[in-house]
């Protein structure tokens, strides 16, 4: 079993897996914010995307001449993490790449993930360095899971500015080039369930950097915060009671993709020698 650990500031507590650098909990005060992975709905919690975030055409991308098969989403979840430091209140862990990564990616890497708590937040910082001798091109994004006890039509996603929302049609695992309007000039959407019935709502060109997940019974709020993450999803199961709330550094393929990583809508592309660092925060 991978190593589970634990770091605290006395008000909050967080559990994180060395197996995909996920987030297993974060308790303040003893009550549970994240979603604990009911296997008859879903068993993730907060997965961690990279090197793509989403799906690629038929699984696959080119790269150099050369075809690459990559399943949904990336192989850094499926993955254990060397555990680099720990404090009481910190912990950074470390993948790098390997002869079984080079199969599916053609890039030589390290990806440090560290979690902190400072006061009232949990900060989540991805550092990806290229040590490759070419330029690197990679996403990265996070999948975390927020509890709805009594499911997300008692809940509001709460924009930090006003947004014209439009949803990008999902097939399969690509996107269309069609979109359908969920949001006009405002800034709170109230979830509903009919949102989910075929997958994740997926927003290529919002504004806001932060959004709050408000409980409308209790007027209880967790804020995350992504400044430097270009594309934004919601997503759940239709008998899930958790919202996942994912700001992402790259997007699904669309349906007409010429599989060349290169072209690969919201890809990034680092020097080597380079380290790209993104931050997120969860403020409770």
């Amino acid at each position: 079993m991978a190593e589970q650990v634990i770091i605290s500031n006395g008000h909050i507590t967080a559990e994180i897996s060395a197996l995909g650098a996920e987030i297993k909990s974060i308790k303040k005060n003893g009550e549970e914010i994240m979603w604990q992975g009911d296997p008859s709905v879903w068993t993730g919690r907060a997965p961690l995307l990279f090197p793509i975030c989403g799906g690629l055409r038929d699984d696959k991308f080119t790269f150099d001449g050369k075809e690459y098969i990559l399943e949904k989403h990336g192989f850094a979840r499926h993955r254990e993490f060397e555990t680099e430091k720990i404090t009481d209140n910190s912990v950074t862990f470390l993948l790098k790449s390997d002869a079984e990564t080079l199969k599916q990616y053609p890039f030589t890497f390290e990806l440090r993930v560290t979690y902190t708590i400072t006061d009232g937040t949990v900060e989540v910082r991805y550092d990806v360095t290229d040590t490759d001798s070419k330029t690197m091109y990679f996403s990265i994004g996070a999948h975390e899971a927020y509890a709805c006890p009594n499911g997300i039509e008692e809940y509001s996603v709460i924009f930090d500015k006003p947004e014209t929302l439009n949803a990008r049609v999902l097939n399969g695992n690509l996107l269309e080039y069609k979109t359908v309007p969920i949001m006009e000039n405002a800034r709170e959407l109230p979830l509903k369930k009919d949102y989910f019935a075929v997958d994740a709502l997926v927003f290529s060109d919002i504004n806001s950097r932060k959004v709050t997940l408000k409980n409308n019974r209790t007027n209880a709020r967790i804020d995350v915060s992504f400044d430097g993450f270009e594309y934004f999803l919601l997503w759940t199961k239709p008998n899930g009671n958790y919202i996942c709330i994912e700001p992402w550094c790259g997007i699904q393929d669309f349906v007409d993709s010429d599989y060349d990583l290169t072209h690969k809508k919201g890809i990034m592309a680092i020097k080597p020698g380079e380290t790209d660092t993104r931050i997120h925060t969860i403020a409770l």
